[in-house]
C-alpha cells in the first residue's frame, strides 16, 4: 500500500471551477475544472472546454499563477481545452498526465468519428511541462494519482462508442488515460475522478484495493450516466452504496435527470456540482 504522512490533517477546500451548472454571476460549459487546497498547496484538476476557468478563478478570487500542481484526469477536450491558457499563465507547475495520454481520442457518430481528444499539438509544445506518470504516482505527501486497476473496461469504450486511434486501427478505448485524484483527509479518503469512464463502483473498488488500511469517505465527479437508462442509473447507484462511502457530489457528464435519479437512490449523501460550489472537508 502506497503509504501517506502521519501529520495533523490541515482542512481541504475543494471548488468547483468549471461545470455544466453555474451560481450567482459566473458562467458554466460543457466540461470540468476543480481546485483543490490540500497542505497549503494548489491542485488544479482539469481546465474545462475553454479559456473559462481563467475568469471563474479570477472571479472566485484565485490567481492562476499560484497553483502549485495540475492534474489531466484523462486525455478528452472538455477537460484539456484550457491547458495551452493553463500553461501560458501559470510557469512553474508541472502537468501530471497518464502515460497513455495521447491526441488518440475519437467518438463513433453515425458513419465518421469525431475527434474528442486534447490539443493535438498540446503534448510536443509543452513537453518541459509535461509530466507523464504510470502505476500508483505520488504527487505529494497525502495525495495520489491512481490509474485504473480493473480488466475489461475496452468493453465500456465499446459500449459508448468511444476509439483511440493506433497505428495499428481503431480500438475501443479502455481509459487507461484515464486517472483518480485521492486525497488523504481526516474524514477518510476522497476521490475525484472527473467522467468516471471506468464506472463509479469500479474506480471506488480501485482505490480501495490501493489503500486497504484506509477508509474511503468520497467521491467527487461526472459519472458519465446523462445517457444512461433509468434502470442502468438505478443499478449504479446501488453498487455506489455497496461500496461503503459516505459523500458524493456530482456533475457535468452525470447531468439532471441522472442526478435527480441518484439523488432518489442514496438521498443526502449525493451533492449537486456547481460553479463556485465549495466543499470543506
Amino acid at each position: 500500500m502506497p503509504g501517506f504522512c502521519n501529520e495533523e490533517f490541515m482542512e481541504t477546500i475543494i471548488t468547483i471551477i468549471v461545470d455544466n451548472k453555474s451560481m450567482d454571476s459566473l458562467s458554466g460549459e460543457w466540461g470540468l475544472s476543480i481546485l483543490v487546497q490540500y497542505a497549503g498547496k494548489r491542485i488544479l484538476l482539469d481546465a474545462g472546454a475553454s479559456n473559462l476557468f481563467l475568469e471563474n478563478l479570477n472571479s472566485l478570487g484565485f490567481d492562476v499563477a499560484d497553483i502549485d500542481y495540475a492534474v489531466l484526469s484523462h486525455a478528452h477536450y472538455d477537460h484539456a481545452n484550457g491547458m495551452p491558457a493553463f500553461f501560458e499563465n501559470n510557469k512553474t507547475a508541472k502537468l501530471y498526465v497518464r502515460d497513455r495520454t495521447a491526441a488518440n481520442c475519437y467518438a463513433k457518430k453515425s458513419f465518421f468519428r469525431k475527434y474528442i481528444g486534447i490539443p493535438k499539438k498540446m503534448l510536443k509544445r509543452y513537453s518541459d511541462r509535461i509530466k507523464m506518470v504510470s502505476g500508483d504516482h505520488k504527487l505529494m505527501d497525502g495525495v495520489w494519482l491512481i490509474p485504473h486497476k480493473t480488466d475489461g473496461l475496452e468493453s465500456i469504450g465499446l459500449r459508448e462508442l468511444m476509439y483511440r486511434k493506433t497505428p495499428g486501427g481503431w480500438i475501443p478505448d479502455d481509459f487507461s488515460h484515464e486517472q483518480s485524484l485521492v486525497l488523504d483527509t481526516d474524514k477518510g479518503l476522497v476521490i475525484l475522478n472527473s467522467c468516471s469512464h471506468g464506472g463509479t463502483a469500479n474506480i471506488i473498488e480501485e482505490v480501495k484495493a490501493t489503500f486497504p488500511d484506509k477508509k474511503v469517505y468520497g467521491l467527487i465527479g461526472g459519472f458519465h450516466l446523462f445517457n444512461k437508462s433509468e434502470s442502468e442509473i438505478r443499478e449504479a447507484a446501488g453498487r455506489i452504496r455497496a461500496t461503503g462511502i459516505e459523500y458524493i457530489c456530482t456533475g457535468h457528464c452525470t447531468k439532471d435527470r441522472a442526478f435527480g435519479l441518484l439523488k432518489d437512490e442514496l438521498g443526502d449523501m449525493v451533492n449537486q456540482m456547481q460553479v463556485g460550489y465549495r466543499i470543506v472537508i
